[in-house]
């Protein structure tokens, strides 16, 4: 039997042996290995790690393929247009509709990254590691923030793919966990263990950054201060590199507080 839900996509259910197969390994390989249960032929998947549950449907095992998403704040920065059409309805917030199973792969990984990285997965963490530890001395107020930086730090490589946007660079070692708003100038908890409080960037440009020599416009455009020699601007390419791409209005508003701070 199949369900029909819209007038050019139909998925099977109940799912046949290579649709669950392919969509539990799918799910599986992507960090959603929690199986939690077929329900109309979509089959829901979650994660010790990720928040949000997801929903995998196909209509034959050569596609196409169909993603069903519980989390907005996912779907906000997945960057896909969702089914929204009425051609396609699913269990989840937003569906979206992928041709092969490439692309529903990419997309899967795409959304675990942001699933255990966008507010409040970095926070909970941090609350849960750090309920029983003193705050009283300033050591003690340092190892609470040697956690909350070794969090953001993980949260940061997840939501930019361990890749400097301005660089390129993927070596671990060379990439730094750059706050916006400075750690000890954030008002709270949320804000610095929020990733749109921060930037995946190589050390050069972290050092730049953190000092107020570079910032960055609302167009994700590199600026550089009058305080910047021009060795500098020559050594981090500061005319040649791409604009940061994906900024949310969260990135905007901490990036107008830095750029304030510093006299932009």
């Amino acid at each position: 039997m199949k369900e029909n839900i819209g007038p050019k996509i139909t998925i099977e259910d109940p799912p046949g042996f290579i649709v669950r197969t392919e969509a539990q390994k799918a799910a599986f390989d992507n960090g959603f290995r929690l199986d939690r249960g077929i329900h109309e032929g979509w089959m829901r998947y979650g994660s010790t790690t990720a928040q949000g549950d997801i929903w995998i449907a196909g209509a034959s095992p050569a596609g196409p393929w169909l993603l069903s998403l519980e989390r907005n704040v996912v779907v906000a920065e997945i960057g896909l247009a969702s089914t929204a059409d009425g051609l396609l309805t699913g269990p989840g917030v937003a569906t979206f509709t992928f041709k092969g199973l490439h692309d529903l792969y990419s997309v899967l990984d795409h959304v675990y990254r942001l699933a255990v990285s966008l507010p409040d997965a970095p926070l909970q963490r941090f609350s849960a590691e750090t309920l029983y530890l003193p705050r009283t001395t300033e050591a003690e107020r340092l190892v609470v923030e040697r956690v909350g930086q070794a969090l953001f730090r993980e949260a940061l490589l997840k939501y930019w793919n361990g890749r400097c946007p301005l660089t390129g660079v993927t070596d671990v070692q060379l990439l730094r966990a750059s706050h916006i708003v400075p750690w000890a100038e954030c008002e709270t908890d949320a804000l610095r263990l929020d990733v749109h409080n921060g930037f995946l960037l190589s050390a050069l440009w972290d050092a730049a950054f953190d000092s107020g020599l570079v910032s960055f416009g609302d167009d994700g455009t590199a600026l550089a201060s009058p305080r910047l020699s021009s060795s500098a601007v020559e050594a981090l390419g500061i005319h040649s590199v791409q604009p940061l791409t994906g900024l949310t209005g969260s990135h905007l508003a901490n990036l107008a507080r830095h750029r304030i701070k510093f006299g932009y």
